[in-house]
């Protein structure tokens, strides 16, 4: 079904429909007639020589610099030649077509100033699958993420390069064998295409979209865990945190309950500890945390998606010229670097709880290490170690990086957001919690399968998911082709989708 793009109805959900199920998009008919009302109005200024940034005008430094007719023409290829400046490695493809996607929704409000081919040539290239070659780093999330949206504005030019039917091509070539024609760039275009931190959002938009699947693999693997160590059921009695107010923390037991609704566990019959461990009671309340912290991200990733981006910015009802920083990305880096963090807390969590099955001072009777022979088979010894390397790695990635200004542009931009540091490590951060998780989830279904009781039915179908990926370990073995299994099925979401078909639906 094709996405609409209006400028004001843009989700997370529809954005990972784009970027990564190459879902089809156009733009609203009302949104192509705002941005030619807003082009005639730049056009209209232009004949006048009213002052305009970026425009008429050089940038940053040179901002004071006045431009010639003459100028104005060709000032727009040079801007984006000089700040197609990034390194490193491309990008991925889904990235870069959520930044595309962005960017269109941008335009689509009528305010950029940009002609309605540029607006519309980004529309056929999201629809024909050309997704420009953009270099992961370079951008400091201030007038936008401007190395890498140069680096695709040059497709624009028929220059630069695009991945195109699993193929790395010139630009010009890409855009000939999709059958779109180059638009070129005229006064006030290249800036429109470039001005906005539309990379950095569209990757902490993806990532919030697996973050909160991922939060909800926490809650099964926390419910296996805490029925394995034959956890006391009353701290995840919903009326406990509606007593306390924090919405998050409520679902996040209503969640855990859920998993483990129909087990012996929760008749009363089996004997447990009058109260367990912080690891586990408290399990609702920090998962509930992340799930509160990265809602408020989602707020304002969609905010930003669905906002102005842009500089200057055009108000053709107005007839107006503002210039100002709507490009600023630190409305989304603050809270990313907060929901990079959560994730980090997540596994911090999930680690200690992987301590308890294995550690036979705190197991509740569960064998040594999950092994069959204690001392001659170590069982589950070294996986911890693997968890503790990339929980270690995941803490310093914590660190945020929304105050690590550091000035450019001859301290005309003394104050940046660093905005693309915080989803290049939330990236990372997401990366080693697949391995964390999936690391518990592998000693909970090991415990489990010791136990003697029937488990909840949400645990039973994650251990059933789980059997048919990695087996029970009944002697050693090389563990890393486990663990690699185990981390790329938390990655797939494989089992959140099973549980979900078997318990309902998970907050």
């Amino acid at each position: 079904m094709t996405i609409v793009l209006d400028g004001s109805s843009l989700t997370i959900e529809k954005l990972v429909s784009i970027a990564r199920f190459n879902e089809k998009v156009a733009l609203a008919p009302e949104a192509l007639e705002r941005i030619k009302i807003c082009r005639a109005m730049l056009e209209d200024k232009l004949a006048k020589k009213e002052i305009m940034y970026g425009t008429n005008t050089g940038i940053g430094e040179f901002s004071e610099t006045m431009l010639t007719d003459e100028q104005v023409k060709e000032f727009q290829k040079y801007l984006v030649y000089n700040h197609a400046a990034g390194i490193g490695d491309p990008a991925p493809i889904e990235h870069v077509r959520a930044a595309l996607a962005g960017r269109i929704n941008v335009h689509a409000h009528g305010n950029s100033g940009c002609r309605p081919e540029i607006t519309l040539t980004l529309v056929e290239m999201l629809n024909k699958g050309v997704t420009p070659v953009v270099c992961q780093k370079g951008s400091v999330g201030a007038s936008g993420d401007l190395a890498p949206m140069a680096q695709a504005a040059l497709l624009l030019m028929g220059e630069g390069e695009a991945f195109f039917n699993g193929e790395r091509l010139t630009g010009h070539e890409a855009m000939r064998k999709a059958g779109i024609e180059v638009p070129g760039l005229q006064a006030r275009d290249g800036l429109a295409a470039i001005n906005g931190s539309n990379l950095l959002t569209a990757m902490s938009a993806i990532h919030i979209f697996d973050m909160e699947r991922f939060l909800r693999q926490a809650e099964i693997a926390a419910a296996m865990s805490i029925e394995a160590l034959l956890g006391n059921m009353k701290p995840y009695n919903t009326k406990l945190h509606e007593l306390r107010g924090f919405a998050g923390a409520i679902t996040s037991a209503k969640n855990i309950a859920k998993v483990i609704e129909g087990s012996d566990l929760t008749t009363g019959k089996m004997k447990t500890k009058v109260q367990d461990a912080y690891s586990m009671r408290s399990s609702p309340q920090v998962i509930g945390t992340a799930r509160d912290a990265i809602a408020f991200a989602r707020t304002q990733v969609e905010i930003e998606l669905n906002g102005v981006g842009d500089n200057p910015i055009f108000v053709p009802e107005m007839n107006l010229t503002l210039t100002g920083a709507n490009f600023q990305g630190s409305p989304v880096s603050l809270p990313m670097d907060m929901a990079g963090a959560a994730i980090t807390m997540i596994c911090v969590l999930s680690e200690r709880r992987l301590n308890r099955l294995t550690n036979p001072a705190l197991s509740q009777g569960l064998p040594d290490f999950l092994a069959h022979e204690p001392g001659f088979y170590s069982g589950m010894m070294l996986s911890q170690y693997t968890a503790d390397h990339l929980i270690v790695e995941q803490r310093i990635l914590s660190a945020p990086a929304s105050i690590q200004s550091i000035p450019a542009a001859a301290d005309q931009e003394d104050f940046v957001s660093m905005g693309m540091n915080t989803a290049l490590k939330n990236g990372q951060i997401l990366d080693n919690a697949y391995g964390v998780l999936g690391i518990e989830f592998m000693a909970a279904a090991q415990a489990l399968d010791f136990r003697e009781f029937t488990p909840g039915k949400g645990s039973l179908k994650a251990r059933e998911v789980i059997r048919r990926h990695v087996d029970h370990l009944e002697v050693d073995r090389p563990l890393y082709n486990d663990h690699n299994k185990m981390k790329a099925l938390v990655k797939s979401g494989e089992i959140l989708e099973e549980v979900e078909k078997t318990i309902g639906s998970l907050g």
